[in-house]
């Protein structure tokens, strides 16, 4: 059995640290965002629900085009400059937000949220195989796996500051407004909604100026760089591209992180649909889900220990497709009263349950599939990590496509939208079975490699 020493040794530890760090700030700006493509209905009234997921074709479309860039820095200066320049162009898209607001329209907010997601895209393209290279080949899945379980930590920071500073400030707000105000009057309030939209991501922009400049000086951070310091892409994509193993991970991370972002996107929308409650009671679920998947990478890393990565991603893509169904057809089944922490009693549903449960299932599938898929590229691993980057454009094209897929089944009230949420779940549900089928193919490379 290993050691925590064996996958993280002393020499790295600080290191380490600071690159978790960065994973919690991703999460933690990956799910401020999410809930608000429901949120921004309430703010700009002429959006459809396809309009507000172009907020997620900017955030995972950035992913797309800055993960080639991210890799090439990553090539010609090492993981660490990697690491710092995504961090940098991470915390002008969070200063940005704030002549967004000013400008009170919808588009600027796009471009905001397209150039700190290209920072991200950046940071992920380094960070990622930066914790793989760092340590022992032989415990990199774990140790990807462990730094991957603080994401889940900023997600749940993401979501309170959500909770407490965006949607409960933006319902006060809204209450504000009755029928036959002014144009000057409606004008006020959309200034105040759109400014508290803007405060938690400027203020997370200024916290991630302290931690660019302990990077930056940090003597402590591995140097980890090529035997030559050109970029190689179009020989090294032709290598990748004959590699089928690479090619399948790149296709279940495509398909895993548009079920993630799908199903944490639209999360709201079911429950309120479901439950008839306002966006800031229906968070106090999507909270239980991201607590459930921060605990589950948790206890996946630990059995990681005992059963083969590819195993386990096999048994939760088919768990998680087994959740889908439910959410599709179990949405006002079996309801109930339940105990939520901090809340008190609060009505459930088996729908509810399992669209809960599906964030448990998914907690291990990215940084799985990314350490399986990385697996003997040797020096192709640096662009070989920008492709499984890019492949969260699936975040966004996936996303999409079930927003178009609630407006063409939903309609103008939360009821309907709820129901038409429920028949979306099938795209989450295919994106499950693909991943299966890559586990199931991993899981049959390990067989052989043991043979």
């Amino acid at each position: 059995m290993k050691k925590i020493s064996d996958i993280i040794p002393k020499e790295i530890a600080f290191p380490f640290i600071l690159l978790s760090t960065c994973f919690a700030m991703w999460g933690l700006s990956n799910n401020m965002t999410d809930p608000l493509v429901k949120a921004f209905l309430d703010i700009f009234d002429d959006l459809s629900v396809a309009q507000t997921a172009l907020i997620q074709n900017a955030f995972y479309g950035a992913y797309f085009c800055l993960g080639i860039p991210g890799a090439i820095i990553a090539r010609r200066y090492g993981y660490k400059k990697g690491v710092l320049a995504g961090l940098g162009l991470y915390i002008i898209g969070g200063l940005l937000f704030y002549p967004a607001s000013i400008m009170l329209q919808f588009e600027p907010f796009l471009i905001a949220f397209f150039v700190l997601a290209g920072g991200l895209s950046i940071l992920e393209t380094n960070a990622n195989p930066y914790i793989i290279a760092m340590g022992p080949e032989d415990t990199a899945t774990q140790r990807l796996n462990f730094a991957q379980s603080f994401n889940p930590v900023g997600s749940l920071i993401g979501l309170f500051v959500c909770k407490f500073a965006i949607l409960t400030k933006l319902e006060l707000v809204n209450a504000q407004k009755t029928d036959g105000m002014d144009a000057e009057a409606l004008l006020s309030i959309q200034t105040e909604q759109l400014s508290i939209v803007m405060t938690p991501y400027f203020i997370a922009a200024l916290v991630l100026i302290v931690l660019w400049v302990l990077i930056a000086t940090s003597k402590k951070m591995p140097s980890v760089k090529e035997h030559d310091q050109k970029a190689h892409v179009g020989e090294t994509v032709k290598e990748l591209v004959t590699n089928k193993n690479y090619v399948f991970a790149v296709i279940a991370q495509f398909f895993y992180v548009g079920a993630q972002i799908a199903v944490w996107t639209y999360t709201i929308h079911y429950i309120t649909g479901q439950l008839g409650i306002k966006n800031s009671e229906a968070m106090n679920y999507h909270m239980i889900a991201i607590i459930a998947f921060s605990i589950a990478r948790w206890v996946f890393t630990g059995l990681m220990v005992r059963f083969k990565p590819s195993t386990l991603l096999v048994a939760a893509a088919l768990l998680g497709a087994l959740a889908s169904l439910g959410v599709i057809f179990a949405g006002d089944k079996m309801a109930f009263t339940g105990y939520i922490p901090f809340v008190g009693e609060s009505p459930f549903t088996l729908g509810v349950v399992c669209l809960i449960s599906i964030s448990v299932f998914m907690s291990l599938m990215f940084p799985t599939i990314f350490g399986l898929g990385s697996r003997g590229l040797g020096e192709a691993t640096k662009i070989g990590a920008s492709g499984l980057i890019m492949a969260i454009l699936g975040g966004a094209l996936l996303t999409m496509l079930q927003g178009k897929l609630i407006d063409v089944f939903g309609g103008a009230d939360e009821a309907a939208i709820g129901a038409a949420t429920a028949k979306s779940y099938l795209v989450p549900l295919v994106c499950f079975i693909v991943i299966a089928f890559y586990g199931v193919y991993a899981s049959k490379a390990d067989k052989a490699q043991e043979a």
